[in-house]
C-alpha cells in the first residue's frame, strides 16, 4: 500500500466557538472516518463522525464532519467549499492570521464569535474542512440538566509525575515532546480523598512570549468504585482552558460535557469544574461546596493520609 496506518486522537480548534475532539484510523493512503468524541464551547456534547479525505500526505487533508447533538451551526463557519486537489492553497489574507482568542464563555454558545489576530505560529498541514449538521427531531425542547463536580488535583511530588520526555531532542520544549502524568484528586472541598488523573500532554507549542506552552491533553479522572471520566481537549500553563468530556465509566457512562481547567500553580496545582450530562444523579459523598482555588491550597492531613472517613470507597491510588 506504500503506507501506514495509524490511530489518530486529535483536536480541531475554532477559537472562541470551542473545539472538537476525535479518534480513529488515519491512513496515509485511502479516506477514512474517525469518530467525534465531544467538544467544548458551542460543540458541548457533539457526536458524529468526520471523513478524513487525503491529498497530499502528510500536507494537505480535507475534512467532512457529520455533527449531531449540538444546535445550528453559526453562519460564519458554513460554506461552499472549494473541491479538492493537490494544489490548492488557502487565500493569503486567511494564511496571514494564524492564532484565535480562547473561548470566554462556553456555557452561553449563542453569544460566540471568531476573532483572529496575527502572531507567529508553528506550521502545520494545509487541512480543510466542511460541515453538515444532522439534526434529530425532538419532542422534548427541555434542556438537559447539568450537573457540577469540583475536583482538585494535586501533585504532591510523591508519585515520580510528571515524566518529560524530550522526543523532539531540542534544548527548548519543542513540538512532539512528551508528558505522561498521574497526580492525586480530592474532593473541592479537599475533606476527601477521591482518586486519581492518569493520562499524557503532548506539547504542541512552545510560548515563549507567554512563558509556557500549548498541549493536547488527554487523561481521566479515576473515581475509585464510581468508575472513570475521560477528558480530551487544550492544556496552556499560563491560562484557563476547557475540555471535551469523552466518556466514562460506572455511575459516568454515557456522561458527556465539558470540564474548565483552572490553572492555580503550574504543574503542581489545578482546579477543575466539571459540567456533566446525560447521567443520574451524582452521589452526595462527591458533592460539597468547593475552596476557593488559592495559591497556598492544600488538602486537610486526614485527606492526605487516606483516613478511612476521608476517603471514597476503594479510592483509585
Amino acid at each position: 500500500m506504500k503506507g501506514d496506518r495509524y490511530e489518530a486522537i486529535f483536536s480541531f480548534y475554532f477559537g472562541d466557538y470551542g473545539h472538537i475532539a476525535v479518534q480513529g484510523p488515519y491512513l496515509t493512503y485511502q479516506d477514512t472516518f474517525l469518530a467525534i468524541k465531544g467538544g467544548s464551547g458551542i460543540f458541548e456534547g457533539v457526536t458524529g463522525q468526520v471523513k478524513l479525505h487525503q491529498i497530499v500526505f502528510p500536507f494537505k487533508i480535507f475534512y467532512t464532519f457529520y455533527l449531531k447533538g449540538i444546535s445550528e451551526l453559526p453562519e460564519e463557519l458554513l460554506y461552499k467549499p472549494v473541491g479538492p486537489h493537490p494544489a490548492v492553497e488557502a487565500f493569503p489574507a486567511a494564511k496571514a492570521s494564524s492564532s484565535f482568542k480562547p473561548i470566554k464563555n462556553p456555557c452561553l454558545p449563542q453569544t460566540h464569535k471568531l476573532f483572529t489576530s496575527n502572531s507567529n505560529s508553528f506550521s502545520a498541514p494545509k487541512r480543510g474542512f466542511t460541515c453538515k449538521s444532522q439534526a434529530v427531531p425532538s419532542d422534548n425542547s427541555a434542556p438537559e440538566k447539568v450537573q457540577e463536580l469540583h475536583v482538585y488535583e494535586l501533585n504532591e511530588r510523591d508519585r515520580g509525575s510528571p515524566a518529560y520526555l524530550r522526543l523532539s531532542q531540542k534544548s527548548v520544549n519543542s513540538l512532539g515532546d512528551l508528558v505522561p502524568f498521574s497526580n492525586k484528586i480530592y474532593r473541592g472541598d479537599l475533606e476527601k480523598r477521591i482518586g486519581i488523573t492518569s493520562g499524557i500532554c503532548i506539547l504542541i507549542e512552545h510560548k515563549p512570549e507567554m512563558k509556557g506552552d500549548r498541549y493536547e491533553a488527554i487523561f481521566s479522572f479515576y473515581f475509585g468504585d464510581y468508575g472513570h471520566i475521560a477528558v480530551q481537549g487544550p492544556y496552556l500553563t499560563y491560562q484557563d482552558t476547557y475540555l471535551a468530556i469523552t466518556g466514562g465509566s460506572g455511575i459516568f457512562e454515557g456522561v458527556s460535557g465539558q470540564v474548565k481547567l483552572h490553572q492555580i500553580v503550574f504543574p503542581f496545582k489545578i482546579f477543575y469544574t466539571f459540567y456533566l450530562k446525560g447521567i443520574g444523579e451524582l452521589p452526595e459523598e462527591l458533592l460539597c461546596k468547593p475552596v476557593d482555588p488559592h495559591p497556598a491550597v492544600e488538602a486537610v492531613p486526614a485527606a492526605k493520609a487516606c483516613e478511612p472517613h476521608a476517603t471514597i470507597a476503594n479510592f483509585t491510588n
